[in-house]
């Protein structure tokens, strides 16, 4: 946890890398699986979610940028981390 915290938390640009690793799979896959019925919505939805994580630790550190207890943190975290595992588990699955 402390891993992903020095990762994350008052670095929106880190967080946005993922989001951009989520959108280049699904274009990925959507240019691979032409015609074969695979689905890149899941990934969009995740590469989203980490985009919006973004955005809400970039208002966070524009408002508040001594926050030291996020408890927001305990909400979003597991949210986009379940997004993304199954947006993963349903495009190569």
């Amino acid at each position: 946890m402390e891993f992903l915290a020095g990762l994350f938390v008052a670095k929106p640009l880190n967080i946005l890398v993922p989001a951009f690793l989520l959108f280049a799979a699904a274009f990925v896959t959507y240019r691979k699986a032409q015609g074969r019925g695979k689905s890149i919505l899941p990934l969009l939805i995740a590469g989203a979610s980490w985009a919006l994580y973004a955005g809400w630790e970039w208002l966070v550190q524009l408002k508040t940028p001594e926050a030291d207890i996020r408890v927001d943190l305990l909400l979003i975290w597991p949210i986009v981390g379940v997004l993304t595992l199954w947006a993963l588990y349903r495009t190569w699955r």
